[in-house]
């Protein structure tokens, strides 16, 4: 977030202050469908725009030596001015994806604009826009505030990128871009926090319901005869069968009488006294291979991983070890079993896992590690939006296995670092 925080507190130059002044007004004058209208022939059309100022201001910034590196920020946050209002009101949240749509355009016209047009530079970078991760992060976030929960639910030949509003972990990673202001993170950060409390409510109230209907089964009761309790759907893509044995893993015991929670508690107080990062390494492989099918394990991926623990820092074994050790050993844990990054998203360890020992126990094990240090929770995160960017235009069908695994996650860290408790199912 260092390169996002240097360019969202770039200084503004005398011509990017007349557009927002400008954008920021009329935001305030005029409903979304004139005001969108408004920003096609400023942006998009760009000849024989009405109001001389802004445009003599967008066509000195679109000439300026530094227009092929920052013009892309400018017109971002052009877009975020009018998305930030219109984000706050529901009944002008859909005009947000028409915005949008407005560049759609340009990303199938690009070089076609004539050389003797007036504004053909100020086109050109509209379209450079268009192609770029800014304009892509702009979709997402227009799937996330326009959709409906419904419309995120099926079918399985819809891509993958139309599910991204069910997982507010991945927002802050895939909602945010190099440039992003000040006034963006906050929005995002904002949905971020209401579409999780929104989940986690209603996860409890599935449970509960699910619960109650248990409850009067056992008792023998026909639901005419008893008090009638009205249904909650499952808020999950998971079955009713499927986010049980999620559930049971995530807050239930998983080894004797002990929770996730508990097991991490009772590592952390055993290795406070470990005097060096080399015993505190072998200590941290038992702690996870007790988690992982012996007869699985036994195959390659306890090798695996006991190699990867030993070439972690190995200049390190005899110092005493400390909370950076465990910080840097369990981020690049975390590299080893899901994705190590954008540019390398070699992932064959983690489909490994999710084809063997299904999505909960794969999911289980990465949890382990996240209740060890929370501050690498979220670098997990991270790793997850790699692989959603990465798989964003693949049907759903297509990849399965990662949306089983988004949706053991969102469960895991919900129910392990969100306030809903459901510790009563154990």
């Amino acid at each position: 977030m260092d390169t996002l925080t240097e360019h969202s507190q770039r200084q503004n130059s005398y011509q990017e202050q007349v557009v927002y002044n400008y954008l920021l007004y009329w935001v305030q004058q005029e409903s979304p469908a004139p005001l969108i209208e408004r920003f096609r022939n400023l942006f998009i059309d760009s000849w024989g725009y009405r109001e001389p100022e802004v445009a003599k201001a967008l066509e000195q910034l679109a000439t300026s030596k530094q227009a092929e590196q920052e013009f892309k920020f400018v017109l971002n946050r052009c877009c975020h001015i009018l998305i930030n209002r219109w984000q706050m009101f529901p009944q002008t949240q859909g005009s947000i994806a028409d915005l949008i749509e407005l560049f759609e355009g340009c990303r199938t016209t690009a070089g076609a604009y004539s050389r003797h047009h007036k504004g053909v530079r100020l086109q050109e970078l509209v379209c450079q826009f268009a192609q770029s991760e800014q304009y892509l992060t702009l979709r997402r976030l227009a799937q996330v505030i326009g959709q409906s929960p419904e419309a995120s639910s099926s079918p399985e030949t819809k891509p993958l990128g139309t599910l991204i509003r069910r997982y507010p972990y991945l927002y802050e990673h895939c909602l945010l871009t190099e440039g992003s202001t000040y006034e963006h993170q906050q929005t995002v950060r904002l949905l971020q926090a209401q579409r999780q409390k929104q989940f986690e409510n209603n996860l409890s109230q599935y449970v509960t319901y699910q619960v109650r209907k248990a409850q009067q089964a056992r008792q023998g009761i026909a639901p005419s005869a008893g008090r009638f309790i009205l249904p909650v759907e499952n808020p999950t893509l998971l079955s009713d069968r499927e986010l049980y044995a999620s559930l049971k893993q995530f807050v239930g015991k998983v080894e004797g009488s002990y929770t996730y929670r508990d097991l991490a508690h009772s590592f952390l107080t055993h290795t406070s006294q470990t005097r060096t990062y080399g015993t505190f390494k072998r200590e941290l492989y038992e702690y996870l291979i007790s988690s992982i099918d012996p007869a699985y394990g036994k195959r390659q991926f306890n090798d695996r991983l006991y190699k990867q623990l030993q070439n972690t820092l190995p200049q390190s074994d005899s110092q005493k070890f400390s909370d950076f050790l465990l910080v840097r050993t369990c981020s690049q844990l975390l590299n080893f079993l899901v994705v190590e990054s954008p540019q390398r998203p070699n992932h064959f360890v983690l489909i490994d896992l999710i084809s063997n020992v299904g999505p909960p126990l794969t999911t289980g094990l990465l949890l382990k590690i996240v209740l060890l240090c929370r501050k690498v929770k979220p670098y997990l995160e991270r790793r997850f939006s790699i692989l959603f960017n990465h798989y964003e235009s693949s049907t759903r069908d297509a990849v399965h296995w990662l949306v089983k695994g988004l949706e053991n996650v969102n469960l895991a860290l919900s129910t392990n670092f969100g306030a809903v408790d459901l510790s009563f199912i154990r």
